[in-house]
């Protein structure tokens, strides 16, 4: 089994080019992102992933408002599920276009019922079959997948939906180390399509640094998990699996009071985080 290591879009500098280059210098093998609106710079982008050998993983965020500039992947109270479905399709049809290895889709509505829950997955994995897209679900907050218990159920009603793991959200989520989930955890595992790499603990989704002292429990636990996961996809004879360190600024990197100063460097800690998890899986192998 052979392991790619993306970047997040949304660590890098907004100027394409200067992405690309980030992302080849630090060694990581492709960019999970969204797809641009403007046909222009998605000719341009898939441009620069082809010339540069690199893969991608589309990025499909639904019910929200992409014009807000301050909560903008906060899926909206009034937005359907059609809405949502339509986002959702609107990222399919151009995923193909784009090269990409799948989507990965944060997704739903954490307010929804179970009704409108398996509605909802019941029509989204029609969208998938019909498209012959793979499209794997987000494990996210404000999300329906925001907890173990709803997103079991979910794997259960539909064998074949697959998993994006952030594991972090649901530390905060259910306040602990989801150690005490492990039947679940095994259960995502199983369907598990890529893992997004960031460390959480049971008062925040990210940890402030990941190599501090303070957070080694947190961050043996996540390893955890995502070795599971390997293990899981090597049974089910997935040729490669895809991690993507996602640490964040944005709210998720802890401040200093007054100065609103970043108390470590995002950029760093996922380049440390590719590189700890190119050998933990080499050890693995």
């Amino acid at each position: 089994m052979k392991l790619l290591i993306l970047r997040s879009w949304w660590t890098g500098p907004t100027d394409l080019d200067l992405l690309v280059q980030q992302t080849l210098n630090d060694g990581f093998d492709g960019i999970e992102g969204p797809i641009p609106q403007d046909k222009q710079q998605q000719q341009q982008l898939r441009q620069l992933l082809q010339d540069n050998d690199l893969v991608f993983i589309a990025e499909a965020t639904t019910g929200s408002d992409s014009n807000d500039p301050k909560d903008w992947w906060i899926p909206r109270p009034d937005r359907s599920i059609d809405d949502h479905l339509g986002d959702l399709k609107w990222v399919i049809d151009h995923a193909q276009d784009m090269g990409a290895l799948f989507v990965s889709t944060m997704c739903g509505y954490d307010a929804w019922s179970w009704q409108q829950n398996v509605d909802f997955f019941g029509r989204a994995l029609e969208l998938e079959h019909t498209s012959g897209c793979i499209v794997s679900f987000e494990t996210h907050r404000s999300r329906s997948l925001y907890n173990p218990w709803t997103t079991r159920d979910l794997l259960k009603e539909y064998p074949s939906m697959k998993l994006t793991c952030d594991f972090s959200h649901w530390c905060v989520v259910c306040e602990r180390l989801i150690d005490t989930e492990w039947s679940i955890l095994e259960l995502c595992a199983e369907r598990a399509q890529h893992i997004q790499c960031r460390v959480g603990y049971p008062q925040h989704a990210q940890v402030s640094d990941p190599r501090a002292p303070e957070y080694q429990e947190a961050l043996t636990a996540h390893e955890r998990w995502w070795s599971l996961i390997w293990e899981k996809q090597r049974i089910r004879g997935m040729a490669q699996t895809t991690m993507m360190p996602e640490f964040l600024y944005d709210g998720y990197m802890q401040t200093l009071p007054y100065t609103n100063m970043p108390v470590a460097d995002v950029w760093e800690i996922t380049c440390w985080m590719a590189q700890r998890q190119r050998q933990r899986f080499a050890n693995w192998q």
